[in-house]
């Protein structure tokens, strides 16, 4: 798999729904347009809450990869 740069993660590990969006939707909004941003998260229903929340705000969602014990989901800046 190849590596995916990012410029700023978010470890939400052990939170549920909707703290990983609320965390992730803080950090774009200090990115700038075009920067990516990793999250971590635990929850398994991140997975869609991750799909739902990049077509509800337009960010684009690059890939989610299922990781040991949790998600990585890969989201660029609008």
């Amino acid at each position: 798999m190849p590596v995916i740069e990012f410029d700023r993660e978010v470890d939400a590990s052990g939170l549920k729904c909707p703290l990983p969006i609320l965390r992730a939707k803080k950090a774009l909004t200090g990115m700038e347009r075009g920067q990516t941003l990793k999250v971590i998260s635990t929850d398994p229903g991140s997975v869609r809450d991750f799909q739902a929340f990049a077509r509800q705000t337009g960010n684009e969602l690059v890939r989610q990869i299922e990781a040991e014990g949790g998600w990585v989901h890969i989201l660029k800046r609008r």
